[in-house]
């Protein structure tokens, strides 16, 4: 599926104006949690616009273990569900990417039993399960976590609860969200997450004839049905990757069409560019950003949707630091998002951390240096800011940009930056 299969390094030459035009694909945070969820039904399930990455195949092979049959072609994957799926997902392969806890849900609801190892991926921060783990106690899962694994049994089926989220939480909502619907009774979750993601997957239950009502909003109401039934389904555009493409037209004085791309998704993120001094325009099609100047520096606060969201701060990190002026990012989501300011730091950008708290002096121009990705979105920013340095970046580690990027040098070079594995 991505074209970097060995995770050469990458080789980014600053001085690139990018423009044009590129095509976002379907989510990665949401096609991934979709591709779960078919085990909800027995049955074949279609899944259309998923993107081309190597988190997809991931989630393939896991569900493949799980007894599902699945077909991946193109932007569109077929999963087959037995009626009964295994039970147990290993650690070898949820170890590689987080949301493999995502067949949790819809493990115990459907067989009662689930025994999925505690999960890996990026090292942005702790992001514990225990969300995850007090919300299906409340729908009557027996859970211990042992060995390595979080094991939740409901042998006699879970039922309705009100259960209410200290933090709004994406993977618990999701998590929540797909247990309940085979639940007898009426689920609430309060202080749910209201991300465009969950509104996908719970119009992809709703689509499998779950009952659903206030998806997107901080209030869910589940009323649980007996069965659901396989269904087709299109993913929504990455907005991540879409805000990605806007960061870089900022960055470098450039002018992106971003096709497919959803304003609606990105309220704040765009208004930090108009206030860095883009012009930003929405049109049903997509998002054009252009940039005549170096940018000014913005200060920004993460925060669930539909605040800043945490996985575009290191752009906006990259961004300040090449603007005019200081800024300050805070940092309310990940703890460990800061991870990449060392690399930063290396290409010459002066920014300081405290706690959560990063304070930015923008430069010029960076100074290109050998730098390691530590994680999918540090990955791009720091291609992103090997664009504005001085000489030749190489960023190691590639395979986290392959992760949630299709074609990303492919497409930056359609753009007019000289970039090569």
């Amino acid at each position: 599926m991505p074209k970097n299969p060995d995770s050469l390094p990458l080789r980014v030459q600053g001085g690139a104006r990018l423009q044009g035009e590129v095509a976002v694909s379907g989510a990665k945070n949401s096609a991934l949690k979709l591709m779960a969820l078919s085990l909800l039904a027995t049955g074949t399930t279609e899944i259309s616009n998923v993107p081309e990455i190597l988190d997809v195949s991931i989630m393939a092979e896991l569900l493949t273990r799980l007894g599902c049959q699945v077909t991946v072609a193109g932007d569109c994957v077929s999963i087959t569900v037995p009626e009964r799926p295994d039970h147990r997902a290993d650690y070898d392969l949820v170890r590689k990417m987080r949301a493999s806890i995502n067949v949790l849900g819809p493990l115990v609801a459907r067989c009662g039993e689930a025994e999925v190892a505690l999960p890996g991926g990026d090292a942005i921060g702790s992001r514990g399960l225990d969300f995850h783990v007090a919300g299906l106690e409340q729908l009557g899962a027996e859970i211990v976590v042992e060995h390595g694994f979080v094991i939740a049994r409901a042998p006699e089926g879970l039922r309705g609860a009100d259960i209410f989220l200290d933090f709004p939480s994406v993977g618990a909502t999701e998590n929540l969200l797909t247990a309940a619907v085979l639940a007898k009774g009426t689920t609430r979750i309060d202080n749910a997450a209201r991300e465009p993601e969950i509104v996908d997957i719970a119009n992809m239950l709703i689509g499998m004839g779950a009952e659903i009502e206030g998806a997107g909003t901080p209030t869910l109401t589940i009323h649980g049905v007996p069965s659901l039934n396989p269904t087709k389904h299109r993913t929504i555009p990455d907005r991540v990757v879409s805000g990605t493409w806007a960061f870089a037209a900022a960055m470098t004085q450039g002018d992106i069409f971003i096709r497919n791309a959803r304003a609606e998704y990105l309220e704040i993120p765009l208004e930090k560019l108009v206030e860095s001094g883009c012009i930003v325009t929405a049109t049903d099609e997509g998002i054009h950003v252009v940039s005549k100047g170096r940018p000014k520096a913005v200060d920004v606060s993460t925060l669930p949707f539909p605040g800043f969201p945490t996985d575009l701060q290191p752009m906006i990190i990259a961004l300040n630091s090449i603007a005019d002026g200081h800024a300050v990012v805070t940092e309310n989501v990940f703890e460990g998002r800061f991870m990449f300011v060392n690399e930063m730091i290396r290409l010459g950008a002066d920014i300081k951390t405290d706690g959560h708290h990063a304070s930015i002096r923008g430069r010029e121009i960076l100074s290109a240096a050998p730098v390691t990705a530590t994680d999918i979105r540090a990955g791009a920013a720091l291609v992103l800011a090997g664009l504005v340095s001085d000489g030749e970046t190489i960023v190691e580690d590639t395979f986290h940009i392959d992760r949630g990027y299709p074609g990303f040098a492919e497409q930056l070079r359609s753009l007019g930056a000289d970039v090569r594995y």
